[in-house]
């Protein structure tokens, strides 16, 4: 009886969300690129390849990282934007189908409708809609949660993504010298790769931390839409004001108004822990593709210098979309978070920041992050 309920639940959750839909929408929507011919495409292809793979001696080099040497650990793909979105769509499913059958499980009141799987195909559209936007926007992306979704019983590698037409255009866009431009961005694409290498516990340890925190949150749904209304009541009404000083507890202002939608502590603590990895995730990728000079990358001060001013100067459009989806946060994730390296390996060097990726009680905390001293005291360095 138990098995049964449980291929129900499965059933339902496979429902709510029509992910095959999100991936045909956004391959709908989404442009296809610069126009360029076989040829050159080729020849595009073949040199991401090789900045791929010159990429990783680098970050070896730079991060003394053991796990950067000779890394065969995943997949490293040359996609088009429809095949990123397509790759999303899937790992996305895989992270949240957990999720939904906990819902229709706890809760198949709110799922077990003659309208699922219309709502389904709705959400699929949306997220779709969302996919594609995203899909002409980055660059690259490593996956550590790829081998979920796929048939691999060791379910441990991750894949690398490089989004040939969103690098090409960008390069163009920035007039910047096109083999540089794409090592640079492999290199901070690549150092994700080792991260997680480094790290072997550390997907176990996120996914654990998101289903956690997924789960709390849907288990107290009912109250959540009085706690949004309420929480866009409040940033309407600081509209205009800076809210961006950061308080003595180390988090920023916008964030804290977000953490109070949790009124569980568990949560709040979850959520701070899982922004202040990301921060360091992205802020030491961004270290990484910095440390390299000009006998590695010649043009590479031009590259940062441009591909910065290319962010001030976005269209407000684009700045609604990216501030609505969170890429203005994931931002300040790469700023904070690159400060907190530089100070630790200034003031202990490399081999002492490294001590972060030996387990998760050395991740620092989102209090950390702003104040890196804390982290070096509490190790001891």
């Amino acid at each position: 009886m138990e098995s049964n309920q449980q291929h129900l639940s499965q059933e339902t959750a496979a429902r709510l969300v029509n992910w095959d839909f999100a991936a045909a929408t956004a391959a709908t929507l989404v442009a296809p690129g610069p126009k360029m011919s076989r040829r050159e495409i080729q020849d595009a292809v073949a040199d991401l390849r090789r900045q791929a793979d010159d990429a990783v001696s680098h970050v070896h080099r730079i991060t003394g990282l053991d796990a950067a040497e000779n890394l065969r650990d995943s997949q490293v793909l040359i996609v088009d934007r429809a095949s990123w979105a397509k790759a999303n769509s899937q790992s996305f499913a895989a992270l949240m189908n957990p999720l939904l059958q906990h819902l229709a499980k706890t809760r198949p009141e709110a799922v077990n409708s003659t309208n699922t799987a219309v709502a389904g195909t709705i959400t699929g559209a949306e997220l779709g809609a969302v996919l594609a936007f995203l899909a002409s926007k980055v660059l690259g992306q490593y996956d550590p949660f790829a081998a979920l979704a796929a048939d691999n019983p060791a379910k441990k590698a991750g894949r690398l993504l490089l989004v040939a037409p969103n690098i090409i255009s960008t390069e163009r866009e920035l007039n910047v010298d096109p083999s540089d431009f794409r090592l640079w961005v492999c290199l901070h694409e690549q150092t994700h790769r080792v991260q997680f290498a480094a790290a072997p516990w550390l997907r176990d340890h996120m996914l654990e931390q998101i289903g956690a925190l997924s789960n709390g949150l849907m288990d107290k749904a009912q109250g959540l839409p009085e706690r949004i209304s309420q929480l866009a009541k409040q940033l309407s009404a600081a509209a205009g004001k800076d809210k961006q000083d950061t308080p003595s507890n180390g988090v920023p202002a916008r964030q804290a108004d977000v953490l109070s939608l949790l009124q569980d502590p568990e949560d709040k603590a979850r959520l701070s822990h899982l922004t202040a990895v990301m921060s360091l995730l992205e802020g030491h990728a961004n270290v990484v593709m910095d440390a390299v000079d000009a006998s590695i990358i010649p043009s590479v001060k031009t590259i940062r210098r441009r591909f910065n001013d290319r962010g001030a100067n976005r269209g407000w459009l684009d700045k609604f979309f990216r501030r609505i989806m969170g890429l203005d946060a994931k931002m300040r994730q790469y700023a904070d978070g690159s400060k907190f390296v530089r100070a630790v390996v200034d003031k202990v060097g490399m081999e002492g920041f490294n001590r972060v990726w030996e387990g998760a009680e050395n991740l620092p905390t989102e209090a950390e992050i702003h104040n890196p001293d804390l982290w070096i005291q509490r190790m001891g360095l």
